[in-house]
């Protein structure tokens, strides 16, 4: 046992005493799926209820952010997860457990509308509260995000070459995409609000996670990571339908935009969001060794050329995908003995 893991069962043990939990004898704690992140989580066991404890070591991960969101949201009636005990200095929390029903499980026998109904009204609370405490969604950080695109996607994971043209390409895309989003209303953006960031609780509610990197943004984008997400595929007239929906029902009358506006602005927030998660998968693989994701890339990669064949300002980056981009992943050794052909052919 590593010294971090002797640190964590003492300060886990020395919690459970000072809360009076009522936790088994023989202390345990079980690995819960962790994230693409250098957090670990881990389920203590009670005789009656569970616990989750999160390990963020302070050299890797900044808990303050998550403490000062969680607090702030559940004030707000947002659900998630209590903090019942917490050491910044040492990285440790012991966090409410939410159970193991995710959105994303969730989604079968036709219960995808209640769902996303349910999860668009918490989102909308979300976006009803002030974000000004938040780090910005500007310009520079947007650009930051995409060029994981061009530099750990095209070049270190597929090892293409990028020509000044195609650069020039890139260049005009970012430009458009930053320009839309910068132009939406500016709210509070989850930034990862997708069905494994979102829990089906006991009570039918949705419990929300993963909110440590909050920002104040694109009003669009986390509907982008909700409605087109990269682990689930729906047809573009259902994520359009939901999408209007929530323009209808939601969308402030001092923040409102015409159907066609309000589609564009979404396409446009969801190339940006496709562009840096390629890259961050692909980053993900070759730096941190974590290849669980790359199995995702062929559905977002798919969402944004689709997208981006859709519009007259991005013909010329759709034809770079289509000719070159899309082989070079269908040819990639990860999906060596793959058909990636319906991913392409539903275009």
């Amino acid at each position: 046992m590593g010294d971090r893991q002797q640190r964590l069962n003492s300060w886990v043990i020395q919690t459970a005493t000072e809360l009076n939990l009522d936790i088994h004898p023989n202390m345990s704690l079980v690995p819960v799926s962790g994230d693409a992140s250098f957090r670990r989580y881990y389920r203590l066991l009670g005789r009656q209820q569970n616990w989750i404890v999160m390990d963020a070591p302070p050299n890797l991960e900044d808990s303050r952010p998550f403490v000062e969101i969680a607090e702030k949201w559940h004030e707000s009636g947002i659900k998630v997860p209590e903090i019942l005990a917490k050491s910044l200095e040492l990285g440790f929390l012991l966090l409410e457990d939410f159970g193991d029903t995710l959105l994303y499980s969730g989604l079968v026998d036709g219960k995808e509308n209640e769902l996303y109904a349910k999860a668009a009204r918490t989102l909308a609370s979300i976006q009803a509260m002030p974000g000004d405490n938040l780090p910005l969604y500007d310009a520079a950080k947007l650009q930051t995000e995409m060029g994981l695109f061009d530099e750990w996607f095209l070049s270190r994971w597929l090892g293409l070459d990028i020509s000044d043209d195609v650069h020039a390409t890139l260049a005009e895309v970012k430009a458009h995409l930053v320009a839309s989003a910068l132009a939406q209303p500016q709210v509070i953006v989850h930034r990862d609000y997708h069905s494994r960031n979102l829990m089906i609780l006991p009570c039918g509610n949705i419990g929300v996670i993963d909110f440590q990197d909050a920002v104040k943004g694109a009003i669009t984008y986390d509907l982008v990571s909700l409605f087109r997400d990269s682990y689930i595929s729906w047809p573009d007239e259902q994520v359009y339908e939901w999408l209007e929906t929530y323009r209808q029902v939601y969308l402030p009358d001092h923040l409102s935009m015409d159907a066609q506006a309000w589609r564009q602005c979404f396409d446009w927030m969801g190339m940006q969001r496709q562009l840096k998660v390629c890259g961050i998968f692909a980053r993900l693989s070759l730096r941190d060794g974590k290849d669980g994701y790359l199995g995702d890339i062929p559905l977002t990669l798919s969402n944004l050329y689709r997208t981006a064949r859709r519009y007259p300002e991005f013909s010329n980056f759709a034809d770079e995908l289509a000719k070159v981009v899309i082989p070079a992943l269908s040819s990639h050794p990860r999906f060596q003995g793959q058909s990636l052909d319906h991913w392409w052919q539903t275009l």
